[in-house]
């Protein structure tokens, strides 16, 4: 069954309207009557993450977490503007 609540009472009730559609409930919210937005139950997640999913098709450099090359660094602190490399 669809409720319908203003953005007034909706703001009011928000933590109680997230109950309710968590239960199930479809909950329509309206700004001066018109219809704006739905709050909906969530999909259900579907069973558990695998872990080691990418086991032995990616590898990670020792170096990944060492110092960024001065040129690429600069950029991100913005004292240098990066250069285009041309073909």
């Amino acid at each position: 069954m669809m409720k319908v609540f203003s953005v007034t009472e909706t703001k009011t009730q928000f933590s109680k309207l997230l109950r309710r559609a968590a239960a199930g409930e479809e909950i329509t919210i309206t700004k001066w009557g018109v219809p704006v937005a739905r709050l909906v139950p969530a999909e259900a997640q579907k069973g558990k993450r695998q872990l080691g999913f990418y086991e032995g098709k990616i590898t990670i450099p020792d170096d990944f977490d060492g110092p960024l090359p001065d040129e690429i660094r600069d950029a991100f602190e913005g004292k240098e503007k990066p250069r285009l490399r041309k073909p």
